[in-house]
């Protein structure tokens, strides 16, 4: 089989989701779904903090289009992978490594939306043999870089050491309202009415969704990922050879546009494309057709 793609056809239950593929190991298991085209060029992508395999669905019909295969993991403690308190971030390679395994994938671009980010850079630093190419959505920063995070996320990071099983129950009252509430309770974590249009209906409550699958089973993998980013990252950032490309919104009101510059200053080789008028949610939805079309074309 070639290296770089895999025959393997991605399947849907009868429900329409995409089947769930699950990596076992010593460390429990490891689930991921499967978007696009079964037949191409592989993508691996990583979502939000927090978030599922479900958001690689906003891909699957560009990424079909343009014959790129996606692979959307959940995170360990997120949707139907194991949690795992003690992981860090520099474990994502080898959660990446052990996906593309399963796929029957030598090789993957990799793709890193928010949270999902430093995880992706992790990666390609740790097991950059696996990796192609990066790109980073509004992706968070170090805390050593970033500048005025919101004040949610401040008071976050501070509930998240101080009372981690508060932290878990405030969390499931959180996922029960966002499961009976309409899709605006979750989207607007993620957006800015300065950014203008309306969310397509699809859009939103896929979004939704995606919450409500990250907090359907535990909810360590929010509180072990929160501490993880707020503290030094200890990546080595030198030893990435792979291309990255920030993608950033000037109105991204969850991660600063100059947070994300600061960080591509600090890595080896990368570009940052600023997304004029898209905040934290719209910088994914404006950059995924041009980010899916860089990969196709590159890796095939």
């Amino acid at each position: 089989m070639d290296g770089e793609l895999s025959h393997r056809p991605a399947l849907e239950s009868e429900d329409g989701e995409p089947t769930v593929r699950s990596v076992r190991s010593d460390d429990g298991t490891l689930s991921y779904a499967e978007y696009g085209d079964p037949d191409g060029v592989p993508v691996c992508f990583l979502h939000g903090t927090p978030g599922s395999r479900l958001l690689g669905g906003l891909f699957d019909e560009t990424a079909r289009a343009a014959g790129v295969r996606v692979l959307a993991p959940d995170r360990p403690g997120y949707g139907r992978s194991t949690p795992r308190p003690a992981r860090t971030l520099g474990d994502a390679g080898r959660a990446v490594a052990a996906v593309l395994d399963d796929a029957d994938v030598a090789r993957a671009g990799l793709v890193g939306f928010s949270g999902g980010g430093p995880h992706a850079l992790a990666a390609a630093a740790t097991r950059g043999e696996r990796v192609r190419r990066v790109d980073v959505v509004a992706g968070a920063v170090p805390p050593q870089i970033r500048s005025s995070p919101p004040l949610t996320l401040r008071a976050l990071e501070t509930l998240v050491r101080r009372a981690p099983s508060l932290s878990r129950g405030l969390l499931r009252a959180q996922a029960e309202l966002a499961r009976r509430g309409p899709p605006s309770l979750v989207t607007a974590q993620y957006t800015s009415d300065a950014a203008g249009d309306e969310l397509p209906a699809d859009v939103a409550e896929l979004v939704r969704r995606d919450f409500v699958e990250a907090f359907a089973r535990h909810r360590g993998g929010f509180v072990t990922e929160t501490r993880l980013l707020a503290d030094s990252w200890d990546l080595p950032f030198d030893e990435l050879d792979a291309p990255v490309r920030l993608w950033h919104g000037d109105r991204d009101a969850n991660v600063s546009l100059e947070g994300a510059r600061r960080l591509a200053e600090r890595l080896p080789d990368a570009e940052l494309a600023v997304l004029d008028g898209a905040d934290h949610l719209r910088s994914l939805l404006r950059g995924r057709s041009s980010i899916v079309e860089r990969h196709a074309s590159e890796g095939a």
